[in-house]
């Protein structure tokens, strides 16, 4: 069997409510959300549910394909699936997407590894509240050697809060339900948008170990998501 290499940080989440649900948990009407099946690991590339506001003000969830793309001369256009939260304001690669670009990336969980190496069996990272929740996002569109617009989304990282920093020193931006209005309103301002990008509240965060199965592309199955001892 084929394994994935192992993720780096936050390339590695996981959606199993159903469409509907999903729908419901973010405001979106079922007429402005497209068919989607659960997934129990997200890899990048995948294709993936976002939710954006349309022009009219009304979200809709949308499917994009996870990871910006970096065209190098020679080479083949690679996934960029995070961004860094002291970066997406000045760097240029990222600056007009967290501009004009925001989304909200629906998951129920994430999975993550040991920056030091020094153990390779995977944690997997949830909201103990919450059911569902929203990674911070932005998206783009790029034009593909086929001349196809490709739409693509990114999540943003911040400093790992005290339960996961023994693990690794970064996260997923995991928005607090209140916020999320704040990060798709167009008309928020950088300082309160920079203000959202915070490490998530230790106290409703719980991790738990998950079998290596997790790592291949090949096992989206409910044992992903199973508790291991340790």
């Amino acid at each position: 069997m084929r394994r994935a290499r192992r993720p780096a940080i936050c390339n590695l989440y996981s959606l199993t409510p159903k469409r509907d649900h999903v729908g419901r948990f973010f405001r979106v009407s079922h007429n402005r959300t497209v068919a989607f099946e659960p997934v129990n690991a997200i890899f990048p590339r995948h294709v993936a549910p976002v939710v954006r506001q349309s022009e009219d003000g009304e979200r809709e969830i949308v499917l994009m394909n996870w990871g910006f793309f970096r065209l190098e001369k020679g080479r083949s256009p690679r996934p960029v699936t995070n961004v860094r939260d002291d970066q997406i304001r000045t760097n240029p690669f990222w600056r007009d997407s967290f501009q004009k670009r925001r989304c909200l990336v629906p998951a129920d969980g994430f999975y993550e590894w040991r920056k030091d190496k020094s153990d390779k069996r995977p944690w997997r990272i949830v909201d103990a509240e919450r059911p569902a929740f929203a990674f911070a996002g932005v998206w783009e569109g790029w034009r593909n050697p086929a001349g196809e617009i490709v739409r693509s989304f990114a999540i943003v990282t911040t400093d790992a809060n005290e339960k996961l920093a023994p693990i690794h020193d970064r996260m997923p931006v995991m928005l607090k339900r209140e916020d999320e209005d704040a990060w798709l309103d167009p008309g928020s301002s950088e300082p309160t948008l920079a203000s959202l990008l915070a490490p998530y509240d230790t106290a409703k965060t719980e991790l738990y170990r998950v079998d290596a199965r997790v790592n291949s592309v090949k096992n989206d199955d409910p044992e992903c998501l199973a508790k291991v001892e340790q």
